[in-house]
């Protein structure tokens, strides 16, 4: 009951949010708190494919499958988080070595 529910939540919220931000349609107001956006999008993205890899194999009873479909959403979880911390370092070496202008 739990997984269902769990999967219901994701699919509701990542699965949008995630699209959104990929394609690049957020607010003007989140675009500086977001930033890189596309970037956390496609993390979202990687976030949300390991959610059925978890809970699917279960819902369905496969004993041998389940070790197998964990281990790819660990590695999709993995290269997601990888992929973010190295997209905001790159984000933040490039502010910082922007002059800003003084007005």
């Amino acid at each position: 009951m739990w997984q269902w529910i769990g999967l219901a939540t994701f699919s509701l919220t990542l699965l949008p949010a995630g699209l959104a931000l990929a394609t690049n349609h957020v607010p003007r107001r989140l675009r500086t708190w977001l930033a890189p956006i596309r970037t956390r999008g496609w993390v979202m993205l990687l976030y949300y494919s390991a959610v059925p890899l978890y809970t699917i194999p279960r819902l369905a009873g496969f004993s041998a499958a389940t070790r197998t479909c964990t281990t790819a959403g660990g590695i999709l979880w993995l290269a997601g988080f990888l992929l973010l911390v190295i997209a905001t370092h790159r984000h933040q070496n490039r502010a910082a070595e922007t002059p800003q202008s003084t007005s």
